[in-house]
């Protein structure tokens, strides 16, 4: 059951040396498992372990579990990393505290695995997006080649898909990475305004611009600057904006002199720019301009398989940032999620669940705790339940045995079950092996 989870656990007896510890924080800690087991916890972790002040001895005295969100750990070759702690103490059958089981998660890892589901998240490496949709490790894989081209990029995808992320992405792996990376939502702001805001104006230009004021294709020099919806920029601001990705020169409002720009250009856009072509409510010139390199992101509803990992995600980083443990998703609850569409994608994902957070007074997040449309998609007890409930179980697998390539000792291994244990469950769920050689364990 410890290898079950991704994060790092082991338990101490009550002179806090080691009992039991998993894999996870095996790796995490770099050491085997032999160095571990039997020592004292101190010893390993080089932490405050058992001191004053520290939440494990304070759940060993009392019995109530505790959260640490600063403890700092080290590994074996002496390096620290930050981490948040939680305790929770171990009965034997007559209710006396035998020991405590410690859950820790490496901070400095959950920072370099910022997922797409993060619409206002800073840079990212394109590595550290999670998720396990075929589609979407495709687009992933692109964006090391697009970032080291200096060609537009027009990214496409509904609202709440993460389409912020993929550019602020795109900024983080090119060259002008140490350069700013400036946003502007284009259907945010009147046509009047949107001018002033990105070619910027001269004291004098209009009714009270009392002072120069540089725009955003300034803010922009030498690094990237982010239109977002750019579907919704009216006509007339689209043969200027075409003058500036051709000639590579802007002029501020109230003066003639050319300003020449470094910038790379990254459009995003809900809409289909294609029919606004058509329509000729978008130039096509235009088009062309911003969409020398394409990027489609998927909505949620067509990746249902990544709602479980994103939910845990979600749950873990609200419990990181609000001081409260709550451990993740019950299967039911999980259910009722996987049978959303989600129109909002994966921003009303996040929402559903930090509504449920805050409704959640446990450790485990229930149905009764979701929105109330999703209570309402609960199916009757009975067969029906029983195999939404498979669906569910059926694309977590599927999840795990893609990433280890169909070889099942080793997804067995990360499930932690024995793999005729996983075997078996393959053939109850009626998923048969793969047959392309990958399966030979």
């Amino acid at each position: 059951m410890f290898n079950s989870v991704p994060e790092g656990v082991f338990a101490v007896d009550t002179d806090y040396r080691i009992i039991a510890v998993n894999d996870a924080a095996l790796t995490a800690l770099d050491l085997p498992r032999l160095r571990v087991i039997g020592r004292s916890a101190r010893e390993v972790l080089h932490a405050g372990i058992g001191g004053d002040g520290c939440q494990l001895r304070r759940t060993m005295a009392t019995g109530r579990p505790g959260l640490t969100l600063d403890q700092r750990l080290r590994d074996s070759l002496g390096r620290t990393f930050p981490a948040t702690l939680s305790t929770g103490a171990l009965h034997d059958d007559e209710g006396r505290i035998i020991g405590c089981v410690v859950t820790f998660v490496d901070l400095a890892r959950v920072r370099q695995h910022l997922d797409v589901s993060d619409p206002d998240a800073a840079d990212a490496p394109a590595g550290a997006m999670i998720t396990g949709d075929p589609a979407m490790k495709r687009l992933f894989d692109l964006l090391p080649t697009l970032a080291r081209s200096a060609s537009s990029v027009l990214i496409q995808g509904e609202t709440g898909t993460g389409k912020n992320l993929v550019a602020r992405t795109l900024h983080g792996l090119s060259a002008r990475a140490d350069g700013p990376f400036i946003t502007v939502n284009c259907a945010a702001l009147p046509e009047t305004l949107l001018e002033s805001e990105l070619f910027g104006y001269k004291a004098g230009a209009f009714t009270g611009a009392h002072r120069d004021k540089p725009g955003r294709f300034a803010a922009a020099e030498g690094g990237t600057l982010f239109l977002d919806e750019i579907g919704d920029i009216p006509l007339g601001m689209q043969v200027k904006l075409l003058r500036v990705l051709q000639e590579k020169v802007y002029e501020r409002l109230g003066e003639q002199t050319p300003i020449p720009c470094d910038i790379r250009f990254v459009t995003a856009t809900h809409r289909d720019l294609d029919e606004m072509v058509a329509a000729g409510t978008f130039r096509r010139d235009l088009y062309y301009r911003v969409n020398v390199l394409n990027l489609e992101i998927p909505p949620l509803r067509d990746r249902k398989g990544d709602v479980p990992r994103l939910a845990q995600r979600f749950v873990e980083r609200l419990s990181l940032s609000r001081g409260r443990h709550v451990t993740g998703v019950s299967s039911a609850a999980l259910e009722l999620l996987m049978r959303h569409n989600y129109p909002g994608n994966v921003r009303e994902l996040e929402n559903i669940l930090e509504h449920a957070w805050v409704m959640c007074r446990g450790t485990v997040i229930e149905p009764r705790h979701l929105p109330r449309d999703l209570q309402l998609l609960a199916p009757t007890a009975g067969p029906a339940a029983e195999d939404g409930l498979s669906r569910v179980e059926a694309a977590y697998l599927l999840q795990v045995l893609e990433r280890h390539g169909w070889h099942r000792g080793r997804a067995a291994a990360e499930l932690g079950m024995h793999r005729t244990t996983l075997q078996r469950r393959l053939r109850r769920l009626g998923m048969a092996p793969r047959r392309d050689g990958r399966t030979r364990d």
